[in-house]
């Protein structure tokens, strides 16, 4: 997921959490078919996933075994669990709880940061759904709030909401923070690849967009017949993630095997991003992944996707190609990536398989 143009004339889907007080059982649009229903419960990892500290990975006494922990977890699944991120988990509180404060606002104060323009154009920032593209399409269960946070000089405060008050400065604090662990995430990637350690870090420059998402999956009367988030990989460098620790739904696929997540309390998950799978030349894996609803409880999630400039053109690094390591991937624009995107999730589909050689 990154930045994006509005599109016309497109269908504008119920708000999920206003739907699930009248329904016994999700209307047919959410309905996936019978061969493509999740197993809400999941399967137990084969191996946990490793959990970085942080704080060992930028000191120099304890870099080199913490940056095995890293190379060891993106090989296998993709993504790792962050500790040691220095945000305390009081601060994580008021995350999640200005979070549960937007979704408690009555309708009516939502919607005034709706992402339909005029009640007719989508468009990529505001309070709502995915954008509807098909009248096959399968809607997901769960309503999201999309801020872009960086630049600044990008951030359309009109959509910020006002309420709850400490919103704004919680939100613009949890930016700098993540950007922060971003940073160094990052370097120690160009590290793992032999590169120049700001490689990476120098790709995100100063026109490159950062979204920020408010996820809300409402609980679901039939939770083994819908998807709170269809299967996909990001459109990003690397994604973090704040999780709800109170209800699980977060699952991995490995070798066709949906894998539950799972909650480790003040944790981020950090995973990497299509563009970081293509310019890695596939060494790092953008994991696919999907969000299963609960019966009975309500589950939030802060995303915060890290992608290029739109304009900016993803291919694998020059020096990480050769005779035994050929290109995989054919070179795109940003915005085009993006707009493949829209396409496939809207089917079900992976974007990255259209790039690949």
């Amino acid at each position: 997921m990154a930045d994006g143009q509005p599109s016309k004339s497109v269908e504008i889907p119920p708000i999920v959490q206003e739907l699930v007080t009248d329904v016994q059982e999700p209307p047919s649009r959410y309905v996936v078919p019978e061969q493509d229903r999740p197993d809400v419960a999941g399967s137990e990892m084969p191996e946990p996933i490793a959990i970085v500290d942080l704080s060992r990975l930028s000191s120099t006494d304890n870099s080199d075994d913490e940056n095995v922990k890293l190379r060891s977890a993106l090989e296998n699944w993709g993504l790792f669990l962050a500790v040691g991120h220095g945000m305390e988990p009081s601060f994580l509180g008021e995350v999640m709880k200005v979070t549960r404060e937007f979704y408690k606002l009555p309708l009516e104060e939502k919607q005034k940061y709706s992402n339909f323009v005029d009640g007719k154009e989508f468009r990529m920032e505001g309070y709502g759904s995915d954008m509807v593209i098909s009248e096959k399409q399968i809607l997901d269960w769960c309503d999201r709030f999309n801020l872009v946070v960086e630049p600044e000089s990008r951030r359309n405060y009109t959509l910020w909401p006002t309420q709850p008050p400490s919103f704004r400065d919680i939100l613009s604090e949890y930016t700098v923070r993540c950007r922060e662990i971003t940073n160094l995430v990052l370097k120690n990637l160009a590290k793992l690849l032999s590169l120049d350690k700001d490689y990476f870090i120098n790709m995100l420059d100063e026109n490159a967009i950062t979204h920020a998402r408010f996820n809300y999956y409402p609980h679901c009367p039939k939770p083994d017949q819908v998807f709170g988030l269809k299967p996909h990989s990001d459109a990003t460098v690397i994604t973090i993630v704040f999780i709800d620790d109170s209800v699980s739904g977060l699952q991995l696929q490995k070798n066709n095997v949906w894998y539950d997540v799972p909650i480790i309390p003040n944790a981020l998950l950090v995973n990497m991003g299509d563009v970081m799978e293509i310019m890695s030349n596939g060494f790092f894996k953008s994991p696919v992944h999907r969000v299963v609803t609960n019966a009975e409880k309500e589950r939030l999630s802060l995303v915060m996707f890290y992608a290029m400039d739109p304009e900016r053109e993803i291919e694998p690094v020059q020096e990480l190609v050769d005779e035994k390591n050929p290109r995989r991937y054919r070179k795109i624009k940003t915005k085009d990536y993006i707009a493949e995107i829209f396409k496939t999730f809207a089917r079900g589909a992976l974007a990255i398989d259209t790039v690949k050689i």
